[in-house]
């Protein structure tokens, strides 16, 4: 996979723009990521499906939580039918701090994100479903026949990165570093020690946030808001990893639950860039793209890509490909 992450916080006609440079750069993915404060992301998702030829598509991630699980393997299976196949199911547990401010409490995401992709393919086989869980869902079906969708499971730490290697068709490493890289190898293969044969290949795609520009010092700076999400819902031994403050970790944590989100950028260290994001000019970016494809299998370059979206675009794409 040569994937990258589009958030919708832009207008979903620029989206769909922006998912036809990307194919125009060579990339053969396209997600869109999941905030409740943006667009809508299966709009979005659809708008870039008519948009383009060959790009597959699909959410990066969506959470089994805002949407009854049924619900979203059915909207997942509708965009890989009008995408005629291209469809790609990034599911994850969703984001701490801004499922805080739906009063939405993240319990058991482990489970919640396995069963939830347990009856999605049951679902998707044709299958009617009972299930009682982290969800219930009694006598359930589509009246339609999407079958399989690969499955990607969005992770970060040790436990949903060993149930994805076991169970999906890939993950959605969340990371930006080689030292993160390195340790989620070895989660991996403890996974895939224990992935039954049917399941067949895995994809360890790293999923990290890019900012590039022809000015290093640009692509840094634009790269403090999103970073500022990834530190805040960062666990203990993520941040024990780099050496970032738990203090200071906490208060940007708190600004984006509160929605302070120039606040939470401006909280952000040198440190948290170094350790959370891939940012500086192609070259650098180059660099620092082989050295987490040391470890893992392919790549994802996540939002916000650059000050420059478009030309953005094209960078990052070659820097992928050098690779």
């Amino acid at each position: 996979m040569r994937a990258l992450e589009l958030t919708p916080e832009h207008p979903i006609a620029d989206l769909a723009d922006h998912a036809r440079a990307a194919e125009r750069a060579g990339f053969d993915t396209a997600f869109v990521s999941h905030h409740y404060n943006n667009r809508d992301q299966f709009a979005a998702l659809t708008a870039m499906a008519a948009a383009t030829d060959r790009i597959d598509l699909g959410p990066g991630v969506a959470n089994p939580y805002e949407t009854h699980p049924v619900t979203l393997a059915s909207r997942m299976a509708t965009l890989d039918e009008y995408s005629d196949g291209r469809g790609v199911f990034g599911l994850g547990a969703g984001d701490a701090s801004t499922l805080a401010n739906l009063g939405v409490e993240r319990d058991s995401p482990l489970r919640r994100v396995l069963e939830s992709m347990r009856v999605a393919r049951r679902l998707w086989d044709g299958e009617r479903v009972d299930h009682d869980g982290t969800f219930r869902a009694t006598d359930a079906a589509l009246n339609y026949e999407p079958g399989p969708i690969p499955v990607y499971v969005g992770a970060q730490g040790p436990h949903m990165t060993r149930m994805a290697a076991k169970h999906a068709e890939g993950v959605l490493y969340n990371g930006a570093h080689p030292r993160d890289y390195e340790w989620a190898s070895e989660r991996v293969a403890e996974g895939l020690a224990e992935r039954p044969d049917e399941r067949g290949d895995f994809d360890f795609a790293a999923y990290a946030i890019v900012s590039v520009d022809d000015d290093g010092a640009a692509a840094r700076e634009a790269a403090r808001f999103p970073t500022a999400f990834v530190v805040g819902s960062a666990p203990p031994p993520v941040l024990d990893r780099h050496g970032i403050d738990h203090e200071r970790a906490g208060e940007v944590g708190e600004a984006v639950e509160a929605g302070e989100f120039r606040e939470a950028a401006g909280l952000v260290t040198e440190a948290m860039l170094d350790a959370f994001c891939i940012a500086g000019d192609p070259d650098h970016v180059a660099d620092r793209v082989d050295a987490v494809l040391e470890y893992a299998d392919s790549f994802v370059a996540a939002s916000p890509l650059g000050p420059d979206l478009e030309r953005a675009i094209e960078l990052a794409g070659r820097a992928i490909a050098d690779d």
